[in-house]
């Protein structure tokens, strides 16, 4: 796709998605209904076009270098009811209703520590 001006791409209604330049975009993943951050992960041009194509959350591992269905293994899936697109259509949020814990480790979401002086808090309740 050829490069659209500044203002088509925050104003308009051409999706033109702008990857870094590891070819990556920012994915936070939200609950559908309780907005709650489930995790962040990045997408390369095959996660979102397998992400659009199945509605089933696809990302991109950085660290095994690989396209990967989030729940291919575990069954937690994540379903995409919606995905919403930041202004410089660098980063997207998909809303989700998810199959299962979020997080790799069990935790309903990725994001069960807070940092308080220093050190790591567990705040799931």
């Amino acid at each position: 796709m050829s490069e659209i001006s500044a203002e088509e791409r925050e104003s308009g209604t051409v999706f033109a998605p702008k990857f870094d330049s590891d070819g990556l975009l920012t994915a936070v993943v939200q609950h559908v209904d309780t907005r709650e951050v489930l995790m962040v992960a990045f997408m390369n041009a095959d996660a979102l076009d397998a992400t659009r194509k199945t509605g089933i959350a696809h990302f991109f591992s950085r660290s095994r270098q690989t396209l990967w269905k989030k729940g291919g293994t575990s069954g937690n899936t994540l379903a995409v009811s919606q995905v919403l697109v930041d202004c410089d259509q660098d980063a997207v949020i998909l809303l989700v209703e998810p199959a299962g814990p979020a997080c790799h480790t069990g935790a309903r979401t990725c994001f069960y520590r807070e940092l308080d002086c220093g050190a790591l808090q567990d705040v799931r309740t």
